[in-house]
């Protein structure tokens, strides 16, 4: 994992400079490196447990609030982020380039564990949110709500503050990631004093509008949650938490979303 928005390990080498690299300290050079990274064919999984994640999105907001950092990205991979990443080089880039990249899903986790680099835990995004936003009250920091369907994003926003009571919701909008919105979005975000910004456009959209976007972004972190405001806000039903628990959640969204099998079957 890393702390500047457009990197990859090669950095370190001389193979490869970002031009934010100055941005970064030697201190958060060793934080970024003191958790190991492994490869799931070809996409970058950042093995971290969900507290380490929250802290390492809490020390995010902290740097850039102290102008150490300009906006970080997120990502939280499952299998069929691997799958479209296979086909899709600019979202294999996207994800590589990441501040942090999570196992989201248990395949993820399965296939780094099959590595010998086994991810500590599933992090996925909607177990994410709950928590960043317990931080986001703790620390007083505002959190901004933007995709999902019309309506939606507004009744999560009152889930997470009844989960986290004190809770500063910067703003929520739909919209949508198409390049003509994106200067509204932007602005809005601006006019917010947004720090973290959650965005629920469905993968790969939400990564590549944020990775896009990165060097201009306001906000000290941007994390691509993708059903995360359906589940918070009611309108998605989440799986047993013993179906959760045993790693079978995929199993239960695909009986309750049967066309999902064709995003979880790898395409050439």
């Amino acid at each position: 994992m890393c702390f500047c928005p457009i990197w990859n390990r090669k950095s370190f080498t001389g193979n490869y400079l970002s031009p934010y690299v100055k941005y970064m300290s030697l201190e958060m050079i060793d934080e970024a490196l003191s958790h190991p990274s492994t490869y799931v064919l070809g996409v970058r999984v950042d093995r971290l447990t969900l507290q380490q994640t929250v802290d390492a999105i809490d020390q995010m907001v902290a740097r850039h609030r102290e102008g150490e950092v300009l906006c970080q990205q997120v990502v939280t991979v499952n299998p069929e982020f691997v799958m479209e990443a296979r086909r899709n080089a600019p979202f294999r880039e996207c994800i590589n380039q990441a501040a942090l990249v999570v196992a989201d899903g248990m395949g993820i986790v399965w296939a780094t564990r099959f590595a010998g680099k086994p991810t500590p835990e599933r992090v996925t995004g909607t177990d994410m949110l709950p928590e960043v936003a317990r931080r986001c009250a703790a620390k007083g920091y505002r959190l901004y709500l933007l995709g999902a369907a019309p309506g939606v994003a507004e009744v999560a926003a009152a889930r997470l503050q009844e989960i986290a009571p004190g809770l500063q919701i910067a703003g929520t909008y739909a919209g949508s990631p198409v390049l003509a919105e994106e200067d509204e979005i932007i602005e809005r975000l601006r006019a917010a004093s947004a720090d973290i910004a959650c965005v629920a456009y469905g993968a790969p959209a939400q990564e590549l509008w944020i990775y896009r976007n990165l060097a201009r972004l306001p906000a000290a972190v941007a994390i691509g949650v993708g059903g995360a405001f359906d589940f918070l806000s009611g309108r998605q039903v989440r799986a047993p938490g013993l179906m959760r628990q045993i790693g079978l959640e995929w199993l239960y969204r695909l009986y309750r979303e049967p066309r999902r099998w064709r995003r979880m079957l790898a395409k050439k």
